[in-house]
């Protein structure tokens, strides 16, 4: 299966508590943070919520 690298690149502040949980569950909690994930629909479906705070770049 895919990897995904997701990066952190917006704060949080400002933002709705769903927004913030969703990165948390993402382990994204500092601005540069890097986390490696599986491309499953769940992690997507997480990213597309937060895209505006990070950007994703595929990983083989």
């Amino acid at each position: 299966m895919a990897k995904i690298k997701v990066t952190k690149v917006k704060s949080a502040i400002n933002r709705p508590q769903r927004q913030k949980r969703t990165l948390e569950a993402l382990g994204l909690k500092k601005i540069g943070q890097v986390k490696e994930h599986e491309a499953t629909p769940n992690i997507l479906g997480m990213v597309a919520k937060v895209s505006h705070l990070v950007s994703v770049k595929e990983t083989k």
